[in-house]
C-alpha cells in the first residue's frame, strides 16, 4: 500500500506538476457534503451560495489549462440524480468555463461494470491517485506508478470517456 498524500499542499502539487492531461473517475454519490457545509446547504434552500469556496479550484484548473494542459473527468451518474449530483450540475458550467472538461456515465451503462469502483486520479498515464475517503470526508490519496495500476486506470478512462455524454447532452437527457 502506497503512503496517503493528505489533502493540502502535497496533493496540490500533482495538479500543478503535471505534463498533458490530468483524468478523474467518479464512482460515488457524494463527496464529503455534512449538514454544516455552509455553500451546499444554501443550495439545497434555493439560495445562491456563490463561488468564493470554489474560486481556488477554478483558478488552479484555469491556470493548468492555459498552459495547455486538459483536466478532464468523467461522473457516474444516477437516474434520477440525487441532490448532490443537481448540486455538481450546478457548479459544473464553472468547471467548463474555467477548461476542465466534465462528462457524464450513467450508472447502467454496461461498460461501468468493466470500471474500477473507486475514484482516482490519472495523471499523464503515467501516476495514479487513488482517492481514499472516510465516510463520504476526502482523506487523501494513495500515488501508484506501477505500470498493473497505470494500465488500468488508462482502460478504464478511455471506456468511460467513450461513453460519457457531455455536460449539454447529458442536461438534454434529464429534459423529458
Amino acid at each position: 500500500m502506497a503512503d496517503l498524500i493528505p489533502p493540502g499542499p502535497g496533493l496540490d502539487r500533482l495538479f500543478r506538476d503535471f505534463r498533458f492531461t490530468a483524468w478523474r473517475l467518479e464512482t460515488r454519490r457524494a463527496y464529503g457534503v455534512a449538514e454544516e457545509d455552509r455553500p451546499y446547504r444554501e443550495w439545497l434552500s434555493g439560495r445562491d451560495p456563490g463561488i468564493g469556496w470554489f474560486r481556488p479550484w477554478l483558478e488552479l484548473v484555469r491556470a493548468e489549462t492555459a498552459k495547455g494542459k486538459r483536466m478532464e473527468r468523467v461522473r457516474l451518474v444516477d437516474d434520477p440524480p440525487s441532490d448532490y449530483l443537481r448540486w455538481e450540475l450546478w457548479g459544473t458550467p464553472y468547471n467548463l468555463a474555467a477548461g476542465e472538461d466534465i462528462r457524464y456515465l450513467p450508472r447502467g451503462h454496461p461498460v461501468v461494470r468493466e470500471l474500477p469502483a473507486e475514484d482516482f486520479w490519472l495523471f499523464d498515464s503515467a501516476a495514479v491517485a487513488r482517492l481514499r475517503f472516510d465516510g463520504d470526508r476526502f482523506a487523501g490519496a494513495e500515488l501508484l506508478r506501477g505500470p498493473e495500476e497505470v494500465v488500468q486506470a488508462a482502460r478504464a478512462r478511455d471506456a468511460a470517456w467513450h461513453h460519457a455524454l457531455p455536460y449539454t447532452r447529458y442536461l438534454s437527457t434529464l429534459i423529458r
